[in-house]
């Protein structure tokens, strides 16, 4: 793990309805915010792999045998998301689900598991199916893994 990373100072969204919906997330330790748009959200913390400092962004995600699961759609574009370009450079990551603070590892799933993910992601969000028609990569899903 990290040791010289300060992840109680992260870069926060730029203005919208992401900061706000972190805002939200942080200033009632996890009681709100955590439930979004008919489903439930995570705040991911990775290391910038340019800026070396850690970067918060709100995700919506799934649960897999105490693992989490986040979906790297963008919403269909040709590019991965910023923060999974993090991770796969930095794999050490922090998560907060609803008041909980975790460390953790994260990697991308395997195809046979994100065959089986897959599904499971679709209904928490059913955009996903869409999103990935609109882009010719395959959208990874990331595993989390708390440390213990």
């Amino acid at each position: 793990m990290t040791t010289d990373i300060d992840w109680d100072q992260p870069i926060d969204p730029k203005p919208g309805w992401t900061l706000d919906h972190v805002k939200l997330y942080v200033s009632s330790g996890g009681t709100e915010g955590q439930y979004w748009n008919n489903t439930q959200t995570l705040l991911l913390t990775t290391i910038g792999r340019k800026s070396g400092r850690p970067v918060r962004t709100p995700l919506i995600y799934g649960e897999d045998d105490g693992r989490y699961l986040i979906v790297a759609s963008k919403g269909g574009d040709p590019a991965h998301p910023l923060w999974y370009k993090n991770l796969t450079e930095h794999p050490e990551v922090r998560i907060q689900v609803g008041p909980a603070v975790l460390q953790g590892t994260a990697r991308t799933a395997t195809s046979e598991e994100r065959a089986a993910f897959w599904p499971q992601m679709v209904k928490h969000w059913p955009a996903y199916d869409e999103y990935q028609t609109k882009t010719d990569r395959e959208i990874p899903i990331v595993v989390i893994e708390p440390a213990a």
